[in-house]
């Protein structure tokens, strides 16, 4: 009886085993694209490994999950078309929720919404963040951003210059080639603690409008994948339950990143 005992143990183990293996090989799997050149949101270290709130957001949204992620990297003006193209599943890289956007792909929920807002170097002649105080001036931006639209759409009186990354406006401001820059007031902040951004001071933040900047950051899928856009949504929602939204919020803001 003993020995037919530890056989009947046996076996349920070796059971138990597979039944977890197998499991594990069905665990959902997951691309997702991000840019790795917008900090403190996503880039890259000198390792080539991928940092940053969207990246720790990413992570664990895919914990919840239980899913097995892949981070992938991608220029920004091409993205969307990556997707698309079944490159990735999913874009996690502080892309704003517009109408514009939802004609190629669908979102999720918001993760995070912070406003625009303008850098100028230090010894600056410009008073403050309007149009007519910028008329006249060259301002840089990341194209086919909703900063940029922006720019175009309520900034008319500077003169826009884009770029394909936002290193290359910072270099062209350090450098005077530029009046100012336009993006999301956490990555000017970010920029201007560092060395590279002594050059700079922050003007103000803009007034956020609802048609061009979105509702906030959202996922990005491909359309008609509802199952994956609602996991998803499930999963940031748990997380801001846990308190792991908190965790990773902590880390990079000393405010509250999620916004009204």
């Amino acid at each position: 009886m003993r020995f037919t005992k530890t056989i009947l143990a046996s076996v349920a183990a070796v059971a138990l085993s597979v039944g977890a293996a197998q499991a594990e090989s069905h665990a959902m799997k997951i691309k997702i694209g991000t840019e790795g050149a917008y900090p403190p949101f996503n880039s890259l270290e000198a390792d080539g490994s991928l940092v940053g709130f969207d990246i720790d957001i990413a992570k664990a949204l895919c914990e919840e999950m239980k899913a097995e992620c892949e981070f992938v990297t991608s220029d920004w003006d091409g993205i969307i078309p990556a997707l698309l193209a079944g490159k990735f599943d999913a874009i996690i890289a502080s892309m704003s929720i517009t109408d514009e956007r939802k004609e190629q792909v669908d979102f999720t929920n918001k993760y995070y919404n912070t406003p625009p807002a303008i850098a100028v170097p230090k010894d600056s002649d410009i008073a403050e963040a309007t149009d007519a105080a910028l008329a006249g001036k060259t301002l840089g931006a990341q194209s086919s951003t909703t900063h940029s639209n922006y720019a175009e759409e309520k900034l008319g009186s500077a003169e826009l210059k884009l770029y394909p990354t936002p290193d290359e406006y910072k270099l062209d401001i350090a450098s005077g080639r530029i009046d100012g820059v336009i993006d999301d007031v956490v990555v000017l902040s970010d920029w201007l603690a560092t060395e590279d951004g002594a050059c700079c001071k922050l003007l103000g933040t803009l007034t956020p409008d609802l048609a061009i900047n979105g509702e906030g950051a959202g996922i990005a899928i491909r359309k008609g994948e509802e199952e994956l856009r609602e996991k998803f949504n499930a999963a940031i929602i748990a997380i801001r339950e846990s308190g792991k939204y908190q965790e990773i919020n902590t880390k990079y803001f000393d405010f509250d990143v999620y916004g009204d």
